[in-house]
């Protein structure tokens, strides 16, 4: 059973140094015109997105969710969560491929102590989609408990 589909195209103009691409289409139309370049991709952003940065967005996003998820489960409500994916676009072979997504997560929750913090983040990160999407990849997490 579908739980959700989403599309967002990309119109790419010129070669791919010299080029730009514009994000359009998308379902919510959040991303819509925003723009893509080889450059923002591999060297200053400028304004503009990369496939990288858009993952690292589904990734803290989905780990967001999933990581309250789990908390709830526990019966925690966590008065804050901070996440933050950092993707990693490297030569493998010769090859551009992403080769890893490091979570970083920083958590205010009464009643949570560091090894249940992790605990649920281990959870959590078995749970989120875009964690088992990016299966190959080294996905790692450190979490913080912060003071609530």
């Amino acid at each position: 059973m579908t739980i959700a589909e989403r599309t967002v195209a990309v119109t790419w103009e010129k070669a791919l140094v010299s080029g730009q691409g514009t994000l359009n289409g998308g379902t919510s139309g959040a991303l819509d015109g925003l723009p893509l370049t080889w450059a923002s991709r591999t060297e200053s952003p400028e304004g503009k997105t990369s496939p990288e940065e858009l993952a690292a967005a589904a990734h803290s996003g989905c780990f967001a969710m999933a990581l309250a998820l789990r908390l709830g489960e526990h019966r925690i409500v966590p008065t804050r969560l901070d996440v933050a994916a950092t993707v990693t676009l490297a030569a493998v072979g010769g090859i551009p491929t992403v080769v890893s997504s490091n979570l970083r997560v920083r958590a205010w929750a009464a009643g949570l102590d560091v090894s249940g913090l992790q605990s649920i983040v281990d959870e959590a990160a078995a749970l989120c989609p875009i964690s088992r999407l990016f299966t190959g990849a080294t996905i790692a997490v450190s979490a913080e408990l912060e003071p609530s």
